[in-house]
């Protein structure tokens, strides 16, 4: 069996693609056929022609990645031309970012991660892909100190500065919760400047909004929860929204991001239906904090039309304290 089949056997193909719909995948198509002809070479007997093929495929992939034109595939597709040309260890890589983004956009369950890193390694795959998914697998169980020392091993100063290995390296130093200030510092403005290439990947912005504090946290947290509102992370980010504004933890399962609340107002303001501001009351009931503030003003817009006027008065007569007080405050416009 080619090595190539070995690495990506334990990904759920079909699962992925069937979650995805006709429309990505044949997205993911277009960009291997994009990346020519490197995706189909065996993995001997190449040029340095050939060779120059596939870093070219992989720069235009890269290109892609950082223009937040991300997709799902398009790690499959760096998958296959890493692994022809050589680069066992960033194939095992591209095929873990394929699973991670699926998994932090919700469309599979966390135990396929684990799973399929099992599964390669059931293979007895070849000593560098071995390796490689044990890093991964050591990173994927978050026992950090481990997996920096075999992912640095794996992926050193001649990986992309905002490749995925290299983002994995300054998890792992993140999360070690500082206990080198020095190196956490580097790895905090290191992480800061890759932002381009993972603006559409949910668990760059949630290992940020864990690491950092004030306003940058914040901002990690609303984009993990805008890009994947009912992800794995988002529940996590808005209870560190919540501990960001001072309120309690159980308060950040009302908290809704700003783009959220014009989201949900502009649903509700087309359809004509105010029964759609309903998902809103739970923030709007909560003490004073930057959301709340921002959901009160922006519903007052809605006052002047009468069937929100209406909604507002009558879900003030039904409900009590803060939140009586709030919806009478936005009914009077």
């Amino acid at each position: 069996m080619k090595i190539k089949f070995k690495i990506l056997a334990f990904l759920s193909l079909t699962l992925i693609f069937s979650a995805c719909g006709g429309e990505r995948s044949s997205q993911a198509g277009a960009a291997k056929e994009q990346a020519g002809p490197a995706g189909e070479m065996a993995v001997s007997g190449k040029s340095e022609e050939d060779l120059r093929s596939l870093l070219r495929s992989l720069d235009e992939l890269a290109a892609l990645e950082r223009a937040g034109a991300w997709f799902q595939g398009l790690a499959l597709t760096e998958s296959t031309i890493r692994e022809n040309s050589g680069d066992y260890a960033g194939a095992v890589a591209a095929a873990y970012k394929e699973l991670s983004w699926a998994y932090g956009k919700g469309l599979i369950p966390k135990e396929e991660l684990e799973q399929g890193l099992l599964n390669l390694l059931a293979e007895k795959p070849n000593e560098p892909v071995r390796a490689a998914a044990n890093a991964v697998l050591a990173f994927n169980r978050g026992q950090w100190a481990q997996a920096a020392v075999a992912l640095q091993s794996l992926f050193n100063e001649l990986e992309e500065p905002d490749g995925f290995g290299r983002w994995m390296i300054l998890v792992c130093a993140l999360e070690k919760n500082g206990e080198d200030k020095s190196a956490f510092r580097q790895a905090e403005a290191a992480y800061k400047a890759i932002r381009a290439r993972y603006v559409q990947f949910p668990e760059y912005w949630y290992r940020g909004s864990r690491a950092f504090s004030g306003a940058v946290a914040a901002e990690y947290a609303e984009n993990c929860i805008n890009i994947s509102p009912q992800g794995p992370f988002a529940g996590e980010c808005r209870k560190l929204l919540a501990s960001f504004t001072g309120l309690a933890s159980e308060d950040g399962l009302s908290i809704k991001t700003k783009r959220e609340i014009e989201e949900i107002i502009a649903n509700s303001f087309n359809a004509r239906n105010p029964q759609i501001l309903d998902s809103l009351l739970p923030l709007i009931g909560l003490p004073d904090n930057p959301y709340t503030i921002f959901a009160v003003g922006a519903l007052r817009a809605l006052t002047p039309v009468q069937i929100y006027r209406d909604y507002f008065n009558v879900k003030a007569a039904s409900s009590k304290g803060r939140l009586a007080e709030r919806l009478t405050y936005i009914s009077r416009g």
